[in-house]
C-alpha cells in the first residue's frame, strides 16, 4: 500500500500565493527564485558561488534595501530607513506590498516579477584597453548580473524618491514596482535599463 504524498501549499509571508506566477523571460527563469516561505533570513547560506541563485528573490529585494549600492565613483551616504536592520527592511517590504495589493488588485509578487522582466537590461558596456588606448565594448549581461543591476535601479529609484521627502521608503518602492511593471517611463529602473542598452548598441 502506497502513501500519497502531500504537498504543503505555503504562501509568502502566508498572505502571496506564488504558484500560479509565470516568468515569461527565459533568461531570467533559472535565477528567479518564488519558493514560499513564512520569512525570509539566510543567515548568509549562500555565500558561494552562484549562490544567490538560490535565495528568493524577495529576499534579494530586502537584502538590497540594506546596501542600494554606489553610482559609477558617487559614493552616497544612506541614511534613515537603510539601517540595514532585517526587520525594518522586512517590514518596508511587506508594506510596500501591502500598498501595491491595494493599488493595483492584483499580487504584489507577480508585480514585482513583471517589474524585473521589463526592467533587467539585456547589453550594457564594458572598457577594453588596446595599446593604451580604452574602448567601449558592448556586451551581453548574464542572468544573475541582469536580477543584481535591476534590483539596485529600483531601491535607488525609490531612494532618490524618499531621501529628504516627505514621500516615505515604503510608498517609493510600491510606486517604482508598480511604474516598472507598467513600463512606464517614469520609472528609473526602466530609464536605467534603456540608457544601458542605449550606449551598448552605440559602442557595437
Amino acid at each position: 500500500m502506497t502513501e500519497e504524498k502531500q504537498k504543503l501549499n505555503f504562501k509568502l509571508f502566508d498572505l502571496y500565493d506564488v504558484s500560479g506566477i509565470q516568468i515569461n523571460d527565459l533568461g531570467l527563469k533559472s535565477v528567479i527564485r518564488l519558493e514560499p516561505r513564512l520569512s525570509f533570513q539566510s543567515h548568509g547560506r549562500n555565500v558561494q558561488r552562484f549562490g544567490q541563485t538560490k535565495v528568493n528573490v524577495v529576499e534579494r529585494l530586502m537584502n538590497r534595501i540594506g546596501v542600494a549600492g554606489h553610482r559609477g565613483k558617487k559614493h552616497k551616504i544612506m541614511l534613515g530607513s537603510a539601517t540595514g536592520k532585517y526587520s525594518t527592511n522586512m517590514r518596508i517590504v511587506l508594506d510596500a506590498f501591502k500598498l501595491i495589493e491595494k493599488k493595483t488588485q492584483k499580487n504584489p509578487v507577480e508585480v514585482l516579477v513583471i517589474a524585473i522582466e521589463n526592467s533587467a537590461p539585456r547589453d550594457e558596456i564594458t572598457v577594453i584597453e588596446y595599446g593604451g588606448t580604452r574602448y567601449p565594448q558592448a556586451v551581453d549581461v548574464s542572468p544573475l548580473r541582469r536580477i543584481n543591476l535591476v534590483l539596485r535601479w529600483i531601491v535607488q529609484g525609490a531612494s532618490d524618491k524618499a531621501f529628504g521627502k516627505k514621500k516615505t521608503l515604503t510608498e517609493a518602492i510600491a510606486e517604482e514596482l508598480i511604474l516598472a511593471s507598467e513600463n512606464n517611463g517614469d520609472s528609473f529602473a526602466l530609464r536605467k535599463k534603456n540608457e544601458s542598452e542605449k550606449q551598448a548598441d552605440a559602442a557595437r
